[in-house]
């Protein structure tokens, strides 16, 4: 008798099959788990046949729309057949399901990216999530606004006199960096780490490090990834650690020179790299707008 569960042998866009497979899992989700990761393990492979069939010429004299229907036609097939042995990302898949008890609640297959989601629920308990500079970091009310100014000023000074740069654009910065001090990178157990600029923990740090779950962008593109990044005994130190930073790495030397101009500054730390944001320097411009920065002296 066939294993109602062994589906990786099967065409995976088999609607009967697919159905059944649903079936088993309504009643006996922890058991049919391998067998929905392999279904979605034979997609993902498709996707990956049809996007090196996209990257190749196919417009030679013998291509036509029937041989490019019969050429998809085999890579489904195949990839249903590698299903069989599989790369190794169902065994992931049932290991990260099974450990977060998400496998109460399967249904064959998901969406790419939806599963890629769910398939590591636990990952992002385990680390806090960095902020992310964002439109919302340029408005804030007058008394937080005011709040983070009184709180920061003088860490901002003292780092003004060793750089050059005003106090009030590294008060603005470090505004736009955490949401004016209401979303600060912290650690898994909620302390703080004082980090104000979204320095990483790079290979020369030598302090203490927190990982977080922060956004990058690749080729305009956003992404989530886990970083590592320096932590601070106070906020003190943030503004010690950044002051430093800048002064000492030739990259920002440009920033240096034109730090007593606004958009010099805010232009400057977007061409030096300092974020991947596509958008950095206009988000950093819309803070230096508001009414708290553009009032002080």
């Amino acid at each position: 008798m066939s294993n109602p569960f062994d589906a990786a042998g099967k065409f995976y866009l088999d609607v009967n099959s697919l159905d059944a497979l649903r079936q088993q899992a309504e009643k006996n989700p922890k058991q049919s788990l391998p067998a929905v990761a392999r279904q979605f393990e034979a997609v993902f492979m498709n996707m990956m046949l049809k996007s090196m069939r996209d990257a190749t010429m196919q417009d030679g004299m013998l291509d036509s729309e029937q041989t490019k229907m019969y050429t998809a036609m085999l890579d489904q097939q195949l990839a249903t057949s590698l299903g069989k042995s599989g790369m190794g990302l169902a065994d992931v898949i049932v290991k990260q399901l099974s450990r977060s008890n998400v496998a109460q609640h399967v249904n064959p297959p998901q969406p790419f990216s939806q599963a890629v989601q769910t398939a590591a629920p636990q990952a992002q308990q385990d680390y806090p999530m960095a902020p992310m500079p964002a439109a919302s970091s340029t408005s804030p009310t007058s008394a937080d606004a005011a709040d983070f100014i009184s709180k920061m000023l003088p860490y901002a000074q003292d780092a003004a006199a060793k750089t050059g740069i005003p106090a009030k654009f590294m008060l603005g910065q470090a505004a736009l960096e955490t949401g004016w001090g209401k979303h600060e990178i912290k650690s898994a157990n909620g302390r703080p780490s004082h980090n104000l600029f979204g320095i990483k923990a790079d290979k020369h740090w030598k302090g203490p490090v927190v990982t977080a779950l922060t956004t990058e962008y690749a080729n305009g593109m956003p992404r989530r990834v886990y970083q590592n990044f320096r932590a601070y005994g106070s906020y003190a130190e943030s503004f010690q650690d950044y002051a430093h930073h800048l002064k000492s790495n030739p990259r920002y030397q440009s920033v240096i020179a034109s730090g007593q101009d606004a958009t010099g500054f805010a232009q400057g730390l977007q061409s030096a790299g300092y974020a991947t944001d596509p958008h950095y320097s206009e988000k950093l411009m819309r803070v230096f707008s508001t009414d708290a920065l553009q009032n002080m002296a």
